[in-house]
């Protein structure tokens, strides 16, 4: 019984009928071995780059903020009040709804969820070169979009807030980066090397 299991994985492994699903598992535990990580790390405030991450907080929730401000200024033609970190929007009932940019929402952890992912799963190592950063500044402007969505959808419905961060905005990271992912095996991973033809003479 211990051989036949072991000759069924061996042919799993080797299998390229299974690959898709040998992708998937491997997608699944790099990120959830990693989301495990991540909460020990915060468990531990970042032991031992605390400072680092600090003014990685500071750096990108200034660059979050003001550029989400500048959409809604610029684009919606929103005249926001702005405290701090805080964006202040008038709703239909006439009072204010507000969305605070804290530390958190920065997505450190989908930063670092892509890197992890994209360093060990498999691919061209020079593509993940550029690939990598790519993805970290797709991630960034999807956040943008997350801060002024939540603004916008809290003038007609001021009460809405959780639902949308919840249930909405949070899963749409994840899909996401799923979605870079997919593209990354379609287009180079499984990218397949081309053979010149021997010439004859």
């Amino acid at each position: 019984m211990y051989e036949s299991l072991k000759q069924s994985l061996a042919e799993f492994k080797q299998s390229k009928a299974w690959q898709p699903v040998k992708d998937m598992l491997m997608f699944a535990f790099l990120l959830l071995s990693f989301h495990v990580i991540y909460h020990l790390w915060i468990k531990v405030d970042f032991y031992p780059f605390k400072t680092q991450v600090d003014k990685i907080y500071a750096f990108a929730s200034n660059i979050l903020f003001n550029q989400s401000v500048w959409i809604l200024n610029h684009i919606f033609g929103l005249n926001v009040t702005t405290v701090n970190h805080t964006i202040y929007v008038l709703n239909n009932q006439n009072t204010w709804s507000y969305v605070e940019i804290l530390s958190g929402c920065i997505t450190l952890k989908h930063w670092m969820h892509w890197i992890i992912i994209m360093t060990f799963f498999r691919g061209p190592f020079l593509h993940k070169l550029w690939y990598i950063p790519s993805g970290i500044i797709i991630i960034h402007f999807i956040n943008v979009i997350r801060i002024v969505g939540l603004s916008l959808l809290l003038i007609p419905l001021p009460h809405s807030f959780h639902f949308f961060h919840t249930y909405i905005f949070k899963p749409f990271f994840y899909f996401m980066i799923f979605v870079m992912w997919v593209i990354w095996v379609e287009v180079f991973a499984n990218k397949k090397k081309k053979h010149l033809a021997p010439i004859g003479i």
